[in-house]
């Protein structure tokens, strides 16, 4: 194994980096360049040992392993796009039934076989889901949806009541007519719960028929999954048990979304099965994944000392970023590895499309602190409708700015990767999502974190469930009338924190739920809070 040392003013040892440390798919068309990467070939040597190790706990994961031991959960979503590779036949059959009833509902909408309760055609899907059930969603539309294909999407991915207020807006003398889409693994997460209610709320209060245009995503018989085999909702689609919120886009959560816009849905599930095969390969040097991992290890030090800056030169892929966050932050951010010592081990993802947003941060990458990598990804197949006019091509200039950084990048010293794709369509789109999650569930290996579980998430759901109680006791002994102030609350309370008591009553008291405040907001603890 061997090859120069990284010189950003040598462009001969560039190029022999080039060609040494790019890999290719021929199939597929599409390259992954680390050459611009501070990796050497003694960093490699010293990394097999533990990318060795590394690849037969993938192996040991996919075929089965209880790979989430907080929750005692396998984590299969390989198997959602190579169902033959799923421990059980009838789990395999499950998943091939799954994806076939997906691709001809998703057909049966648009075609208008599948009517709304008026009686009508569909015309737009409200997808109601937080976290990897609104990211993943989100992707799939923006990067897949042609002008003209499928139905218009609409998505509750927070609770925030502007946010609702604003999508029910745009669907104002269409809701009737608008197949609404509830995705909640457990069925018992409370943003997705919220989201369905006002939903449902808008659509009953005029006469409409939920059950009719309603759709769940769930695992087989959760409390949601229940209620709509109680209500004899439009459809249920399954959310296996052993598949993650962060890796569940080739699941229902992604394909039902695309098969709703016309997608090739198997296409889809066929290029990241493709990538799958890819980063199965058992050999560093010959696997991208493996190589991406390798890259990320050295350039953090083994411990995420850089953050990921992520450049997609398309917009199709401008949500790509957002989608990283959560399989990356959400996989890799741990406190303790798996020995049980604090680690504090992740990689910060952010970014944005190029050229666009390169005008908004190139100059800091490129002049100030150097605490990051960047992954450029760039697709060389331009639209054939956009002809060049004098002389000038859009296709070139966007190339030419995605090299041009590149180069400024390296001449200051700092490191990046080049992902590329000779075309980009639903087939490639799995490549690059199943490309990130090997490298992700290596990297993982690498550090000796379980990539699988989210104890912070958990942590943070459980400490809002408090407040939102705390909220209720507070009403509660309000209810008399009696003026009191946080510290006179939390006293009678019992519990509680003066500071948390009074975050509550600032919002209650900022808008009409009955509540008042008396004091100086700038001294919170002269403030007095009351209700009537």
């Amino acid at each position: 194994m061997s090859f120069p040392d990284f010189n950003a003013s040598d462009a001969h040892i560039q190029w022999q980096r080039f060609c040494d440390l790019s890999w290719y798919h021929d199939d597929l068309g599409v390259w992954l360049d680390i050459s611009r990467m501070h990796v050497n070939a003694t960093d490699l040597q010293q990394l097999q040992p533990r990318m060795d190790k590394a690849f037969a706990a993938m192996q040991e994961l996919e075929a089965g392993a209880i790979a989430n031991p907080d929750e005692q959960r396998q984590v299969g979503h390989y198997w959602l796009r190579t169902p033959e590779l799923a421990p059980s036949s009838e789990l395999q059959q499950h998943i091939s039934r799954e994806i076939d009833l997906i691709s001809a509902f998703g057909r049966d909408v648009i075609n208008g076989t599948i009517k709304a309760p008026n009686g009508e055609a569909f015309t737009d899907v409200l997808w109601i889901g937080i976290g990897g059930s609104g990211l993943g969603p989100a992707l799939m539309i923006k990067a897949l949806q042609n002008p003209g294909e499928g139905l218009p999407f609409h998505f509750f991915d927070n609770v925030d009541p502007n946010g609702m207020s604003n999508v029910l807006a745009g669907l104002e003398g269409r809701l009737d007519r608008t197949l609404v889409v509830t995705v909640s693994k457990s069925g018992g997460t409370p943003e997705p719960h919220l989201g369905m209610e006002q939903a449902r709320h808008r659509l009953e209060a005029p006469g409409g028929q939920w059950a009719g245009q309603a759709v769940a995503v769930t695992m087989l018989d959760s409390k949601l999954d229940q209620q709509a085999q109680k209500e004899g909702w439009l459809k249920r689609f399954d959310m296996f048990d052993w598949v993650g919120g962060r890796t569940s886009i080739t699941s229902a959560v992604g394909l039902l979304p695309g098969a709703l816009i016309g997608c090739d849905i198997r296409d889809f599930l066929t290029g990241a099965s493709q990538m799958d095969a890819a980063t199965r390969a058992a050999d560093l040097r010959r696997n991208p994944a493996a190589l991406m991992a390798a890259s990320w290890f050295v350039a953090g030090g083994g411990r995420g000392q850089r953050d990921m800056v992520v450049l997609p030169y398309r917009d199709r892929l401008e949500v790509f970023s957002r989608y990283l966050q959560q399989l990356v932050m959400e996989s890799l951010g741990k406190r303790l590895d798996r020995n049980g010592d604090v680690v504090y081990q992740g990689i910060a993802v952010y970014g944005n499309k190029g050229s666009t947003d390169q005008h908004a941060y190139v100059q800091q990458l490129r002049d100030g602190v150097d605490n990051f990598f960047a992954t450029f990804i760039e697709v060389l197949e331009d639209v054939s409708d956009i002809p060049t006019l004098g002389g000038e091509c859009p296709g070139d200039f966007l190339d030419g700015f995605l090299q041009g950084t590149r180069s400024a990048l390296t001449e200051g010293g700092r490191q990046s990767m080049t992902i590329s794709m000779r075309r980009f369509d639903a087939r490639r789109l799995g490549a690059l999502i199943a490309l990130f999650e090997r490298a992700v569930g290596l990297y993982g290996e690498l550090v000796n974190i379980n990539a699988y579980h989210q104890p912070g998430v958990e942590a943070g759901k459980k400490a809002a469930a408090a407040i939102l109680d705390l909220q209720g006791r507070v009403e509660a002994i309000l209810a008399d009338g009696v003026a009191r102030s946080a510290d006179e609350i939390r006293l009678a309370l019992g519990d509680g924190t003066d500071e948390s008591i009074f975050w509550i009553l600032r919002h209650l008291t900022g808008n009409q739920r009955g509540f008042s405040a008396q004091g100086d907001w700038s001294q919170p603890a002269s403030m007095r809070f009351s209700k009537g």
